[in-house]
């Protein structure tokens, strides 16, 4: 069943409409649940209003499983969203990828400020929520702001994946913080990507790969429950990334199952 709400982000001085994905049994339980909080939200659920026509199918998906798992997606701005998604400007990795100079990016912050701080209070006034048990995902750049979001906010989220692993564009600024960071809380890491990401590009395909192998060399050294997956043929499209999806919720099961 999907509900939706529309939540002030006060810092972009606008409203942002929110899906929320609840359990057919909800109303028949007093059972609290884990929540998941995820980015692009018309693309999360069903291909009707899915921008490019192509979704996640966490609507289907999940009824189909009938995980105890409430799901948070947040619409994107279309417009703002290489700039809500990237805590920092473009830097040098991100030039060398594209193959010419960026200057988007740099209101991550705001966007995470707005997750934790109006967002998560809502969905836990309004819904049974299980407590240390938020898990925060998204697909390209929503695993950036993913992995910057349990840096900045250890007490937020216990888990984190992302799905063909964008960090590219922040490249030197999100392997600096995850390797300063303290990351004992998190219960669980999941990422991937695939290894023609750029489709017929081989050059900027093994840049994106080795962006990815450079943010997990961090990672598992401090998450022991992490798991880095090279998806072999898959390209950076969803029609590649809906295929991912029962992994990605076998790997967050701890507190969904």
């Amino acid at each position: 069943m999907l509900e939706f709400h529309s939540i002030p982000i006060n810092a972009f001085n606008e409203n942002r409409k929110i899906r929320v994905y609840v359990p057919d049994h909800y109303q028949s339980t007093q059972t609290n649940f884990p929540v998941l909080y995820m980015h692009d939200g018309q693309n999360v659920f069903n291909d009707r209003e899915a921008i490019g026509g192509v979704s996640l199918g966490l609507e289907k998906y999940l009824n189909d499983k009938k995980l105890d798992v409430i799901v948070v997606a947040i619409h994107q701005n279309s417009k703002e969203r290489l700039n809500e998604y990237c805590p920092w400007a473009d830097g040098a990795y991100c030039e060398d990828v594209l193959g010419k100079p960026s200057t988007t990016g740099g209101m991550g912050k705001q966007y995470v400020d707005f997750i934790v701080n109006e967002l998560i209070p809502f969905i836990d006034s309004k819904y049974r929520t299980l407590q240390n048990a938020n898990a925060i995902a998204g697909t390209s750049l929503g695993a950036l702001i993913s992995t910057y979001a349990v840096c900045v906010y250890p007490e937020a989220f216990q888990h984190v994946a992302g799905i063909s692993c964008a960090f590219y564009r922040n490249q030197e600024e999100i392997e600096k913080l995850l390797f300063e960071s303290n990351l004992s809380h998190i219960k669980s890491f999941y990422m991937d990507c695939g290894d023609k990401e750029a489709k017929n590009d081989h050059v900027v395909s093994e840049k994106f790969l080795k962006s990815n192998e450079r943010v997990f060399e961090i990672i598992k050294n401090k998450i022991p429950y992490s798991q880095f997956k090279v998806v072999k043929n898959a390209e950076h499209h969803y029609k590649y990334f809906i295929d991912r999806v029962p992994h990605l919720f076998t790997f967050l099961n701890r507190d969904m199952n």
